[in-house]
């Protein structure tokens, strides 16, 4: 079915029973966190969602597994500067980090 659709079938390594798991758990957070609340136009529309969603996920959402860090380390920032907040997917998600 989904190479009838034109994707791309990954199968999951012997060894690696964890990585359907993973897997599904971030199709899961981006049902919950994004498809469920945005009304999607084509294509191309839910490539630039997932990508941006995918920028927001790996760097700023933290992450259970990793003691609360996110999969992409961020810089140590100085408490001395200000607060910025970035709204992700139109405002759907926040995301506040010091200044650089």
């Amino acid at each position: 079915m989904a190479e009838g659709a034109g994707a791309r079938v990954i199968k999951i390594g012997v060894r690696a029973p964890n990585m359907n798991a993973i897997a599904e758990r971030f199709v899961g957070s981006t049902r919950r966190e994004m498809l469920d609340h945005v009304l999607l136009f084509d294509d191309g529309h839910l490539d630039s969602l997932l990508h941006e969603y995918r920028v927001y996920f790996n760097g700023s959402r933290p992450h259970q597994g990793l003691c609360q860090q996110t999969p992409v380390l961020r810089m140590s920032a100085d408490i001395s500067k200000p607060i910025t907040i970035k709204t992700v997917l139109g405002g759907l998600h926040v995301d506040y980090c010091r200044a650089a």
